[in-house]
């Protein structure tokens, strides 16, 4: 929905708002916010809200801290959970003080991806989200645990699937909030849980993943539940993933179809993808950021692996949907729900638009099972492995000058020397598997 300065000044009046929090986003995908009491809204919607940049991750040090919040009008929403002292969120953009857009800002990065794209006559990148998440029980303090709350399978019911009720009320709570929810489920591995919402504009989409952590954490704590978005949280079980489904238009046309195509895929979609195989590798720490993400990359889990695309089997990276027409799009499979999802939504589609500028050929399918092919089978058939750990996929990373273009020197520096440290401190420590391994054996 749209909605005009007007708008906001009389629904904040009339809903007895008392207080709106000024959200926006770190480099590493942590929501952030101001919260100002409403005598502060007409100060906000004129840009004039100031916070301390030096203390957000990524952002600037403290020599030059003072940075604005600019609200985007139509992230405007009521939180439905709040039912006295109403609260209201508006998503913000980061300026400097001399007005111009915060480099390193994460939505910012995205839409000067979404700048390129339009020059390039792409006036729309549709994505059409799926992040899943576990669900644990708390302990009596409310603190969260491991142990799961059902021992439901993919599509099961209750009472075996007992997240039904919790994954109900955060359905209707988006709903509420505008959300236009198409499915939710049961996934494969038990207490983990998908709820599919309606494909948006990039930035929308970005903002909705955003919006749809803060609504699942919040209702599934109300359920005395904790949901968590951590890619491999069990051993043995499959991660939580989050395929995007993605597509470019031009106006009102799906510029991913062509009847004439046996496929229906239009030579942008393959160039597209092709660019997307080609930097997979470079952009596997921005899709799939954390040490933990590189757990759910293993076979047998019917995580992508692999860099390759079909439109008949899941095991590539990439998939093609049955729908074709305006529906005509590709599902990339690798992300996962930690990653920022603006950098991700960003590098995606740089790594899609370079494909298609230097007209990339895209290979063959790959129409069989890549999880039981051979190490000598994938070598000849040209498939590649996506990096095997986070230092593995930070330096693939640094070698990709497209990927390192669309991130730009502030982002990219300080999203290396983050993950760098996060890294480190992971390989230095000794964990509870070296200890079961060896602490008799020598």
């Amino acid at each position: 929905m749209s909605y005009s300065r007007e708008d906001i000044v009389r629904i904040a009046k009339e809903e007895n708002v008392r207080f709106i929090r000024l959200q926006f986003t770190d480099l590493l995908g942590t929501i952030k916010n101001v919260e100002i009491p409403v005598s502060q809204l007409e100060k906000a919607l004129d840009n004039k809200m100031m916070f301390d940049g030096s203390s957000i991750e990524g952002y600037v040090r403290i020599e030059e801290s003072d940075m604005y919040l600019y609200p985007d009008l139509d992230t405007w929403v009521i939180f439905p959970w709040v039912n006295q002292n109403k609260v209201a969120r508006l998503i913000c953009d980061i300026y400097m003080p001399d007005g111009t857009p915060f480099a390193g800002d994460p939505r910012g990065i995205l839409k000067r991806a979404l700048q390129e794209a339009e020059e390039m006559g792409y006036s729309a990148l549709n994505v059409g989200p799926e992040p899943e998440f576990f669900l644990f029980q708390t302990d009596d303090k409310g603190n969260p645990t491991t142990d799961l709350n059902d021992q439901g399978g993919y599509f099961d019911l209750a009472p075996t699937d007992l997240g039904e009720n919790c994954r109900r009320d955060i359905v209707l709570t988006l709903e509420e909030m505008g959300f236009e929810i198409e499915a939710s489920h049961h996934e494969v591995a038990p207490g983990q849980h998908e709820i599919d919402f309606k494909y948006a504009k990039a930035i929308k989409a970005a903002d909705q993943i955003q919006t749809f952590k803060l609504v699942v954490k919040t209702i599934a704590r109300q359920h005395g539940l904790h949901a968590t978005f951590m890619p491999k949280p069990l051993f043995g079980m499959n991660g939580s993933g989050m395929h995007c489904h993605q597509s470019l238009f031009k106006g009102k046309e799906n510029a991913f179809y062509d009847a004439n195509d046996k496929l229906g895929l239009s030579t942008v979609a393959r160039q597209y993808m092709a660019g997307m195989l080609h930097h997979a590798r470079g952009i596997a720490a921005i899709t799939n950021p954390t040490v933990n993400s590189y757990k759910r990359l293993v076979p047998g889990y019917e995580a992508p692996v692999y860099v390759a695309w079909s439109a008949s089997n899941r095991s590539p990276m990439i998939r093609i949907p049955a729908s074709r027409g305006l529906s005509t799009r590709i599902e990339v499979r690798n992300p996962d729900p930690a990653a920022n999802p603006y950098l991700a939504l960003a590098v995606m589609l740089k790594a899609g638009l370079d494909g298609i500028k230097n007209k990339l050929s895209l290979p063959a399918p790959v129409d069989r099972n890549i999880y039981v092919m051979s190490e000598e089978e994938r070598i000849e058939a040209g498939i590649p492995s996506l990096p095997i750990n986070l230092q593995d996929a930070l330096n693939e990373m640094l070698r990709d000058n497209v990927i390192c273009d669309a991130l730009g020197d502030h982002a990219l520096s300080h999203f290396y020397e983050l993950k760098e440290i996060e890294w480190d401190m992971y390989r230095t420590q000794v964990h509870q598997w070296e200890r079961d391994q060896y602490l008799t054996n020598y």
